[in-house]
This record gives C-alpha cells, sequence and structure tokens, in this order.
C-alpha cells in the first residue's frame, strides 16, 4: 500500500472515518476548511496511524461541535524551509525572521528580544556575531 503522502485525495474520508469511529462522547459536525487543507498538505511520515492519532487529539481539543486542528500539525514537512549547514544558520535565520515579524524592534514589550527570551543586549551581541544587521529585516 503505498505512503498517506501519495494518497492526498484520500485524507478528507478518511478523517471522516476517523471521526465517526472515534471513541468519545463528542459530536463532531464541521472539519474547518483551513484545517482540512492543512492536513492534506501534510507529509504524514507516520502515515495513517499519525493520522488517526492527529484527529483524536483533534477532537479531545476542540471545544465545540467543530473539529479544529492543533497549531503544530499545521507546518507541513514539505513547506518547512530546508535545512541549514550549522546550527549558526539556524540561528541567523531564526533572529531575522523574528526581527522581521517584530518589524525591526529589538527591545521593549513586544521586541525581538523579548519574544526569544532573551535580553536586548544578549540579542545586539549575538546580532553582531552573527554579523545581523537591522537593514536584513
Amino acid at each position: 500500500m503505498p505512503p498517506l503522502r501519495e494518497l492526498r485525495e484520500d485524507i478528507p474520508l478518511l478523517v471522516q472515518y476517523f471521526l465517526s469511529n472515534h471513541r468519545m462522547k463528542k459530536s463532531i459536525e464541521t472539519v474547518r476548511p483551513e484545517g482540512m487543507q492543512a492536513l492534506c498538505r501534510y507529509s504524514w511520515p507516520g502515515d495513517i496511524r499519525e493520522l488517526e492519532h492527529v484527529i483524536e487529539r483533534a477532537v479531545i481539543l476542540s471545544p465545540g461541535s467543530d473539529l479544529r486542528i492543533p497549531v503544530f500539525e499545521q507546518v507541513p514537512a514539505e513547506d518547512a524551509p530546508p535545512s541549514s549547514s550549522s546550527l549558526e544558520d539556524i540561528e541567523r535565520e531564526h533572529i531575522i525572521r523574528v526581527l522581521k515579524e517584530t518589524k525591526g524592534k529589538i527591545g521593549g514589550s513586544g521586541g525581538a528580544a523579548e519574544r526569544l527570551g532573551m535580553n536586548r543586549t544578549t540579542l545586539n551581541s549575538r546580532m553582531q556575531k552573527l554579523k545581523i544587521s537591522r537593514q536584513q529585516v
């Protein structure tokens, strides 16, 4: 049998099957379209069993009759950025991404340092070490 990532058109049917056969006393009536799209885009390295566990967890975590797929499940492996060759490269990319999200704000409330869980001075020295300038943001 081919892997689930090659049977993406079957994922909505499998989701409905798992929803109709779950052991919870909860009635799930709808699946949000963006959730279903995320499930169809995901590469499913754990195959069909992983899909079943994701649906079971989503049933437990969904507050009402609308199935909500947890955010961590919505990061498809195929859309993930290519892996960098070193820890420094990964750190540089992460700091630049957070700086872009904070529109270049380093310190203060909502700044990159706060989001990264470090002091402003530590972030500044890390930026110097990694040769990150504000112009890159």
